[in-house]
């Protein structure tokens, strides 16, 4: 079956003191100059350089679950990057996979932003709590119109929609659960494309 809750407001509390925050392109800038190895296990969240999640493999292994039950439905137009990099405002995250807008050549001069995503997809066990509030909360400020944890812990695939964009409080309006006994609906631009059993999504 399937849950829809009301979501509070997700925030996280500034430490105790000065952080200095990178953009976008500073970020770049020292990627380019080698100070930061483009293969290093980091990403850019909300202007800080921070650590990926460890992966193992049932996250490996859902990761390619999700990517062989979401490939079957997309309508033309629309294609799967893995573990690939988007771009906001103040962000570089690089979610598990995301569902966006174009061909193989569409991104090979620019990262994909919140416009061209329909779908997010971040699987999650040790890296639950970041996937619900960091991410959640990075996510809604830029507008991501939809946004699933494949949650491993509780075996079960939530769905965010109804992003409040950059406000003080930046959150998701709506989250709906899906168990393993429901099939959880793929929308893109508005339109249904489909459903996946949740169970086929959780290792």
């Amino acid at each position: 079956m399937s849950v829809a809750t009301q979501l509070p407001g997700m925030s996280l509390s500034p430490p105790p003191y000065p952080i200095y925050r990178l953009t976008v392109d500073r970020y770049h800038d020292m990627i380019r100059a080698g100070i930061i190895d483009e293969d290093a296990r980091v990403e850019l969240l909300e202007g800080c350089i921070v650590p990926k999640m460890g992966r193992n493999p049932p996250h490996d292994g859902a990761i390619d679950l999700a990517n062989d039950g979401i490939q079957p439905l997309l309508p033309p137009g629309w294609r799967i990057r893995i573990q690939e990099s988007l771009v906001t405002d103040d962000s570089e995250p690089e979610p598990d996979l995301a569902i966006v807008r174009g061909d193989k050549r569409t991104f090979l001069t620019r990262h994909p932003g919140p416009a061209d995503v329909g779908l997010l997809v971040e699987v999650s066990d040790t890296s639950l709590q970041r996937d619900r509030v960091d991410k959640g909360r990075l996510y809604a400020r830029g507008q991501i119109v939809r946004y699933w944890i494949i949650n491993l812990i509780d075996r079960q695939v939530e769905v965010y929609s109804d992003p409040t964009g950059p406000d003080p409080n930046p959150r998701y309006l709506n989250r709906t659960d899906y168990d393993v006994n429901s099939a959880v609906p793929l929308i893109l631009d508005g339109q249904p494309c489909g459903s996946i059993p949740a169970r086929d999504l959780l290792p």
